[in-house]
């Protein structure tokens, strides 16, 4: 397991307070933190998880431990099998509206079809969700 790095978008303890995942009007992001995460500027310090060799540009997202239950054993392997990334297809089609079901069924398809191509694919998508969409 590695570190990710980010800018702090949230209260400390965020995950004691609720979930792994974050909804629209999520209590726990601070008021500066809706800011950056708008125009996904948090994620931008997970470029030096890149440079490290740690996470791609594109690839299913770190998850944590505890979202393993998400996944059978098969499926946990196969979506561990590529290297995370700062975004990916789940990010690129539903952004944070996915559910867990939606977002496991898009990891896996991105494992299936990873590539040069799918990676363009995602990455274009993933501007047009933070120019026209933003985050929460």
């Amino acid at each position: 397991m590695f570190e990710v790095y980010k800018f702090r978008s949230m209260v400390s303890d965020a995950d004691k307070i609720g979930g792994y995942s974050t909804t629209d009007g999520d209590s726990r992001i601070t008021a500066p933190g809706r800011l950056i995460r708008k125009a996904s500027l948090d994620e931008l310090p997970q470029l030096w998880n890149v440079i490290k060799g740690d996470m791609s540009l594109v690839g299913p997202r770190p998850d944590t431990p505890m979202q393993e239950e998400n996944y059978s054993p098969e499926e946990w392997a196969k979506r561990c099998s590529v290297r995370p990334g700062i975004t990916g297809l789940a990010q690129a089609t539903l952004r944070s509206a996915a559910t867990p079901e939606e977002r496991t069924r898009l990891d896996l398809e991105y494992v299936e079809g990873a590539g040069l191509g799918l990676d363009l694919k995602v990455l274009g998508l993933t501007v047009r969700q933070v120019l026209f969409r933003g985050g929460n």
